[in-house]
């Protein structure tokens, strides 16, 4: 796991960078079936913005995709509640993180041996499938893990999924597993599509888009408008999983793997069952020489504790259980050329570079842009514009370009020199002598706009339906909403001028619109896109001014009175609300209607928990840290930024960070999730009995 920044403001520039990234991917992977990127990427990203929340959680927003899996479900098909979570893995990236999962198993266990069962990891599309009296009644994608997309008839074109079962099976169960495409049909559906664009060419049509990897045609394949298109894919499925079942079932999973497959469900042979971790490696070994051999795609080994008892036990923690984790496999790298080194403009102003590559295959996917994080880091790196540069895909997202082939350099490479300029309107950079990024100080900065829109729409902001990264830039070029109080005097005759606005779509974006008048003050103030200003600062911010008026009366001082508001976020929000266009933005919005009273809580006035001080660190399984510290207000509790002298308790959850460390040398009492649940039942009466 990457190690997190050493101070507060860098973790805040870092975060807000992964989570835009991240959801961005998300969205590529999850809902279009197209990512940009390996998975290997994308778990070195989430991995990094787990270590930084773990680290600073006061930076931890609703919207982080820490707090949630998948993405949501695609309007096109009806959507499924699923009855269980289908959740995500934890991953492990070497025999380290391996014994540490297997120590906090263990541990929690109460045995330091016990069976674990291996199986490859598979690259395609998680399902579920649910069964009644033997009969197939429903087929689901996992979605953002709570509601999929319901894809049953499409899934009744799979051949390997059974429609009637055999034997013996419980009345009504779910059963989970992977779609997937082999990779030697894969070929043949591209090599057919190519045939089709020769045809496609001499007759002066558009081409077709050819796949980029297998388990992205699968994707595609089961998001099909038609099933009699994916009756035509050659898909196939690994059940992996009993998932929910009213009925009797083994204790054991590899016992549960045989049962499924006596039901005619496809299992994978090669799931094995081991007596204790120390058999695991050798297998996880064979894999990794296995698996360029395979006729399908893996990315790991998934390990499951094989007592199902212990499931129950172990429990999740956020959006993994913690009976089963992922053996990735290392990162795959390759050698190209650094073709150039431009940069990018963040909604804050924020110049960000990144590599231009000579386009290559990674993992299956085309890279022709990395990410190089700041100037510090390419410094650090000595990375030259004309370089042979090594990329990898790190956990399969976002690639990264990991450093120079120094032994290929001819002497003709360029170091690369910061613009003095914004790229995208000229205006001179700024940077603050205690920051490292340099930044665009001008705010009607067109790429600023349209990035401080979207983000204005997002769901940790405005949760504007309708109005995404596509919309905002055709908005500002439109000259519709060059700011975001713009937004609030759109009709819908100005929105169906747009391209492929019709009615209906104006009408829900505008319904969207006003419905987003009555989000919360926190919500409004975060979605401001402010320096510095996250959720946990937006609701500090919020109960000190009370309305969204209340903005134009702070100043800096007032603003370092605030507990949790340092000198460097005080000092960013007091200049942001001296700006006359920003004075008037938010005279515009108040006009508009957005100006929402901060809801107060019944803190202060006679709770169970007031007086007293609490600090949350760490996941916690049962509620969310927002859900938590919002229960410590309504308790008459007050929530802590950091463990002082004067925090009475720290609630200790998951991967606790440095506030434990601070904790145990200040003495201050600590509380496990279970204690601080009871605490809030029982109030002051618990405080005796609390350890």
């Amino acid at each position: 796991m990457s190690e997190a920044p050493a101070n507060q403001y860098d973790a805040r520039l870092r975060s807000e960078e992964l989570r835009s990234l991240i959801n961005y991917h998300n969205r590529l992977y999850y809902e279009l079936d197209a990512p940009e990127v390996p998975d290997a990427v994308y778990d070195e990203l989430l991995n990094e913005l787990r270590s930084i929340e773990s680290k600073y959680p006061e930076l931890i927003t609703p919207d982080s995709p820490t707090q949630r899996t998948g993405a949501a479900p695609l309007t096109t098909f009806d959507v499924v509640e699923h009855r269980v979570p289908l959740l995500s893995l934890s991953n492990c990236f070497s025999e380290e993180d391996l014994a540490a999962w297997h120590r906090r198993a263990s541990e929690r266990v109460g045995a330091e041996r016990f069976a674990l069962t291996s199986e490859p990891k598979i690259d395609g599309l998680a399902i579920s499938l649910v069964y009644e009296n033997g009969r197939f009644i429903q087929g689901a994608t996992r979605g953002d893990g709570l509601r999929g997309e319901n894809v049953t008839e499409n899934l009744r074109t799979i051949t390997t999924i059974p429609r009637v079962l055999k034997g013996d099976f419980p009345p009504l169960f779910e059963v989970r597993g992977e779609v997937y495409m082999s990779k030697s049909g894969f070929e043949r559906m591209n090599e057919a599509i190519g045939e089709q664009n020769l045809e496609r060419e001499r007759e002066g049509r558009k081409p077709l888009a050819l796949y980029a990897n297998p388990r992205n045609a699968a994707a595609g394949s089961v998001r099909q408008k038609d099933p009699s298109v994916t009756a035509g894919r050659p898909l196939a499925m690994f059940v992996y999983q009993l998932g929910w079942c009213e009925g009797s079932r083994p204790a054991s999973h590899f016992e549960t793997i045989g049962w499924l497959a006596a039901m005619g469900f496809t299992t994978n042979p090669e799931t094995r069952l081991h007596a204790g971790v120390d058999e695991v490696h050798p297998r996880i070994e064979w894999w990794g020489h296995q698996r360029e051999r395979l006729d399908y795609d893996i990315d790991g080994v998934v390990l499951k504790l094989d007592d199902t008892r212990d499931w129950e036990r172990l429990g999740y923690v956020g959006r993994e259980p913690r009976w089963a984790t992922a053996f990735k496999f290392p990162p795959q790298q390759r050698t190209t050329k650094l073709r150039d080194i431009a940069t990018n403009v963040g909604r804050t102003g924020v110049i960000t570079p990144f590599a231009v590559l000579e386009p290559v295959v990674v993992g299956g996917a085309t890279i022709s842009m990395a990410t190089l994080h700041n100037e510090g880091d390419i410094r650090r790196k000595d990375i030259r514009v004309g370089d042979a540069v090594i990329v990898q895909r790190a956990g399969e997202v976002i690639p990264q370009v990991v450093g120079p082939v120094l032994s290929l350099r001819t002497g003709d490479e360029v170091e690369f020199k910061m613009p003095e300029l914004c790229p995208t309107c000229g205006t001179p950079l700024q940077r603050e002598p205690e920051e490292a990024a340099y930044y665009c100080p001008n705010t009607s900065c067109p790429a600023q706009q349209i990035r401080l829109i979207e983000h204005f729409a997002g769901r940790g902001g405005m949760d504007i339906e309708g109005l995404g990264e596509r919309m905002a830039y055709t908005l500002y070029e439109s000259g519709l909403a060059r700011d975001v109080a713009a937004i609030y005097d759109l009709t819908a005759e100005e929105l169906m001028t747009l391209p492929g606005i019709k009615e209906k779509g104006a009408g829900n974006l505008l319904r969207g619109i006003e419905a987003s008048k009555k989000r919360p003050l926190p919500n409004v103030l975060f979605a401001l896109g402010i320096r510095h200003v996250g959720f946990e600062t937006a609701r500090l911010l919020a109960e000190h001014i009370g309305n969204l008026e209340g903005l134009l009366r702070v100043d800096d001082e007032s603003l370092r009175a605030i507990e949790g508001v340092g000198p460097v976020v005080a000092g960013s929000i007091a200049r942001w609300v001296e700006r006359p266009e920003h004075r008037e933005l938010i005279e515009r919005l108040v006009m508009a209607g957005v100006n929402p009273a901060m809801e107060r809580t019944a803190a202060g006035a006679g709770g169970l928990l007031e007086g007293l001080t609490l600090v949350v660190t760490g996941r916690l399984d049962q509620i969310s840290r927002n859900d938590a510290e919002d229960r410590i207000r309504a308790a008459g509790g007050k929530v802590g930024t950091s463990v002082t002298k004067g925090t009475d308790f720290l609630v200790v959850g998951a991967d606790a960070g440095s506030k434990l460390a601070k904790a145990e040398k200040l003495g201050t009492r600590q509380l496990d999730e279970a204690g601080f649940l009871r605490l809030l039942e029982e109030g002051p009466a618990f405080l005796e009995s609390a350890v």
